[in-house]
């Protein structure tokens, strides 16, 4: 990152809550994915009124500015929900795997203890047949390489209660105040 940008990121202030829209721009369909015990969890499975961000990620990646990137934003927002439990009570973080082979629900569980979660985050992984259709409902493209290496732009994704993507961060995006700012915004934080 340049000086330069470094600087306009630091200088960045989201606009206040509730001042601006967030369009549906997508719809997920509801789904059942692995949690780190190997159990069927819903997925979304949100409750009326709650949102989720969700970042689709892979153990494997090796990009700094691609999923190490997005999971320590979603750290950030776990640190910053666990000190807002009105917020945090309407807010859920959910890290989805699309590297099932590799992130095995074992392998999940050891980065969930590594995250060490202070809010309602959850780390899931799909069945293999299950992930083209989840990676096509978020629009998230990922090459396979023979030996297995993946290459994707890193995207987080803001969900409603009804499923729909109501934005999508990409790295130069990754700001927990903006993405707090949206939360607040569809209705899902302080008023």
């Amino acid at each position: 990152m340049t000086a330069a940008l470094a600087l306009l990121l630091a200088l960045f202030q989201p606009p206040a809550p509730g001042t601006y829209e967030l369009p549906a721009v997508g719809q997920v369909q509801e789904r059942s994915l692995f949690d780190p015990g190997g159990a069927r969890v819903p997925f979304p499975g949100l409750a009326p009124g709650q949102v989720a961000v969700v970042a689709l990620v892979y153990g494997s990646c090796h990009d700094a500015g691609g999923c190490p990137a997005s999971l320590a934003l979603l750290r950030e927002l776990d640190r910053r929900l666990a000190k807002d439990p009105v917020r945090a009570a309407r807010v859920r973080l959910d890290c989805v795997s699309f590297d099932p082979e590799r992130d095995t629900p074992e392998q999940l569980a050891h980065l969930r203890e590594l995250m060490a979660p202070q809010s309602d985050w959850r780390f899931l992984t799909p069945a293999r047949a299950e992930l083209a259709p989840l990676l096509k409902d978020f629009g998230q493209d990922v090459v396979t390489f023979a030996d297995g290496a993946k290459r994707h732009v890193a995207k987080v994704y803001l969900l409603d209660s009804q499923r729909r993507v109501r934005n999508v961060y990409a790295p130069g995006t990754f700001d927990a105040d903006l993405v707090l700012a949206d939360v607040d915004t569809l209705g899902a934080g302080r008023k």
